[in-house]
């Protein structure tokens, strides 16, 4: 297996009008890996992406994808990747199992499409037009068009939004099932748990910039440092991060996640779960569930792009 990185994005700029989309952008992507590449909306994951597939070519900087350049060598790279886009892809009148028969075609060395089919539970709408589908279902046709050609890196949008608990595992199933038989999966999610879960390595991105890369552990954990998670049934009152900062003292951070969660990092320890407690007491805040454990990738995205997200 070659060592060189699947993808290499070097120093990328998209602008579009006043609005800057991607602001000197560099990441990798190893080969062989699940990669998650995580964001809010409008952080521009999606252009760093689509210019990585050949959609669009880069204002500034470089991006290599198999040791390619997506836009000048695309009539080579296009028979070696997979796109699964976030929402189309397909003619609105054609069946689904006939759209994915017509992509295996397309193929030298396709997948069996009867496999695929069953494998993501498409039987049930095969003779569907495209346009009749639920949410989900485009999204298991999407997935099965991007890896019915046997890809040796694909690109996966939002693989189970809309889908089922039951289903979204089997997704999950077929995505290691790729990684294992060496093809390099690059990710990009709303769903932290789903990151967590897939992910060799993990890249977060906001503003155009890259804010934090490293596998879902790296990025969690925090030596001896635990965490105290605290939510609540009504918003926090003003200032409340600070007013509790104080109450526990030195050695601990308190973050305001969202408009009902604070994370407290430090010596969570008993001493520092009664004052927390005593706090909101005093403050007349009723916790809905109060968590000591170590922060989840959703606590480290939540923290830095915490000005993005809301």
């Amino acid at each position: 297996m070659s060592d060189q990185p699947a993808v290499v994005v070097d120093g990328l700029v998209m602008v579009y009008g006043d609005k800057v989309a991607v602001d000197g952008l560099s990441l990798e992507v190893a080969a062989h890996t699940i990669t998650a590449v995580l964001g809010p909306n409008g952080a521009g994951k999606t252009t760093t992406l689509e210019t990585c597939e050949g959609y669009r070519r880069p204002q500034r900087g470089s991006v290599r994808v198999l040791g390619l350049d997506p836009v000048r060598d695309r009539r080579a790279l296009l028979p070696r990747i997979g796109v699964m886009l976030q929402s189309g892809g397909a003619w609105s009148g054609v069946r689904a199992v006939e759209m994915l028969r017509h992509v295996a075609r397309l193929h030298a060395h396709p997948l069996d499409v009867d496999l695929l089919v069953d494998r993501l539970g498409l039987d049930e709408c095969g003779r569907t037009p495209y346009r009749r589908l639920s949410g989900g279902q485009q999204q298991r046709l999407g997935l099965a068009m991007a890896i019915v050609g046997r890809p040796e890196l694909v690109f996966v949008d939002e693989p189970t939004a809309g889908l089922d608990p039951a289903v979204r595992r089997d997704v999950w199933d077929l995505l290691e099932e790729l990684r294992a038989d060496g093809v390099t999966v690059v990710l990009t999610t709303h769903y932290m748990d789903e990151a967590e879960r897939l992910a060799d390595r993990v890249h977060i991105v906001d503003r155009g910039t890259l804010v934090a890369s490293g596998t879902p552990l790296e990025l969690t954990r925090g030596g001896s440092v635990a965490t105290i998670r605290l939510v609540v049934t009504e918003p926090f009152p003003p200032g409340s991060p600070a007013s509790l900062a104080t109450d526990l003292g030195p050695g601990t951070e308190v973050t305001q996640l969202d408009a009902v969660s604070l994370l407290v990092t430090g010596p969570a320890d008993a001493s520092t779960l009664g004052k927390v407690s005593r706090w909101c007491e005093t403050h007349g805040v009723l916790p809905e569930s109060l968590t000591l454990g170590q922060r989840n990738l959703e606590d480290v995205f939540l923290e830095l792009t915490r000005g993005s997200v809301a």
